[in-house]
């Protein structure tokens, strides 16, 4: 327990976590339409993980329209939806104990330049993120892997939390992937990583995805690449 080292068997049950996830986003993509509420897009995730087999949410669902993608943990609103706002989904469903943990930012009709600026700069921060997790890497290091080049690109304040965190069967573990963090990685750990970036006023940006230390790839099957819907 001291590193957080998942057994097969939790990592199998996450991995099962991640996939009802997979399936609850296919269709959260279905049912975005002019006019849905953050509300509403919330009650579907829920009502999907448990028609798929999971036992709940693993966490308050984050469902984020235009301007309110800015507040990292925005609770969702009856703010309805409308062409040109992105989206931002965070949600993750429990599997026999195990959690699941996962976030996409998608586009609600043709997105602005900036939009499409600010996007590919968070994806580019989750790539730099993701390929600087390994056994024995310093959780610090993974952070300054993504906050680094957010920073060098013009938004260093506006990412405004950690890169990441562990998951098992609690939904924040050790350890913890940010600038103060004295810890390392080992393999056999699930974390998170998920930078994001928030402009007040405009809009907010996070690519999420959980990642088993010493592989590499992600739990979701779903691209990181922008959705334009």
């Amino acid at each position: 327990m001291q590193n957080n080292i998942k057994s097969p068997s939790e990592i199998a049950r996450m991995r099962k976590a991640a996939a009802i996830t997979d399936e609850v986003f296919d269709s959260v993509l279905s049912a975005l339409r002019e006019g849905v509420t953050e509300k509403e897009i919330a009650d579907l995730v829920l009502a999907e993980i448990l028609r798929l087999g999971g036992s709940g949410t693993a966490f308050d669902t984050i469902v984020a329209f235009g301007e309110s993608g800015a507040e990292p943990h925005h609770v969702p609103t009856d703010k309805r939806l409308e062409k040109g706002m992105l989206v931002t989904v965070d949600m993750g469903a429990v599997y026999e104990s195990c959690d699941a943990d996962f976030t996409r930012t998608v586009a609600f009709g043709e997105p602005s330049e900036k939009q499409r600026e600010v996007y590919a700069v968070v994806l580019e921060a989750q790539r730099r993120a993701l390929a600087a997790v390994a056994d024995g890497a310093a959780c610090r290091a993974v952070d300054a892997a993504a906050r680094d080049y957010i920073a060098e690109c013009g938004f260093g304040d506006n990412y405004i939390h950690g890169t990441g965190h562990g998951v098992g069967t609690e939904i924040h573990e050790p350890p913890t992937l940010n600038a103060k963090s004295e810890e390392m990685l080992a393999a056999g750990q699930v974390v998170t990583v998920e930078p994001g970036i928030y402009i007040a006023g405009e809009m907010g940006v996070r690519i999420e995805d959980m990642v088993l230390v010493g592989e590499g790839t992600p739990f979701s099957r779903h691209s990181t690449a922008l959705t334009v819907l």
